[in-house]
């Protein structure tokens, strides 16, 4: 192993911790308050919308959220267990779905509610498959920041705390 493989992976989680967060800010922003890999904030905004505390139409937009990261999830499972692809093909078709979600919007090709829901899905199903990769959760970040707390706590710090610290800030 070189010495430089480690940073190379602290690197690429990095950049994982902030295609994440742009993805869900994109989607909450322009789609309509739904996260795309929060799933977590998902299933509270279906509580309370349940509860008539929410916007009007997040139950919709919740579903298809969650049905898309499922199959996004389950997609990634079967590329990687029964297909044996390795994570850099997993991701590479997390960044062919986000790329083709930046297109469509930047080409201006999604102007309708249904239009939008199909964004939705494309972007909640790429943050699946980056969730199926087992590498580290960048999709859940209240783990990172909980761990990362009680480590701070009990003065119990690791060398590479500083990229847990920088993946926290990339998602920002």
């Amino acid at each position: 192993m070189t010495g430089d493989a480690p940073w190379r992976g602290e690197a690429a989680l990095f950049l994982l911790s902030a295609a994440s967060g742009a993805a869900d800010a994109f989607v909450f922003l322009c789609v309509g308050q739904v996260f795309a890999g929060v799933m977590t904030g998902n299933l509270v905004l279906l509580g309370a919308s349940a509860a008539g505390a929410g916007e009007d139409g997040v139950a919709l937009k919740v579903a298809v959220a969650l049905g898309a990261y499922f199959c996004g999830v389950a997609a990634g499972a079967l590329m990687a267990g029964r297909r044996g692809y390795r994570v850099p093909v997993l991701l590479g078709v997390e960044v062919v779905l986000l790329g083709a979600a930046a297109v469509l919007w930047g080409l201006g090709l999604v102007t309708s509610y249904g239009e939008r829901l199909g964004l939705l899905a494309l972007v909640a199903v790429a943050m699946g498959v980056q969730g199926r990769v087992r590498v580290t959760p960048t999709n859940y970040f209240t783990g990172t920041l909980t761990s990362l707390a009680g480590r701070v706590a009990l003065r119990e710090l690791r060398a590479g705390d500083g990229w847990v610290l920088g993946r926290l800030a990339a998602v920002v």
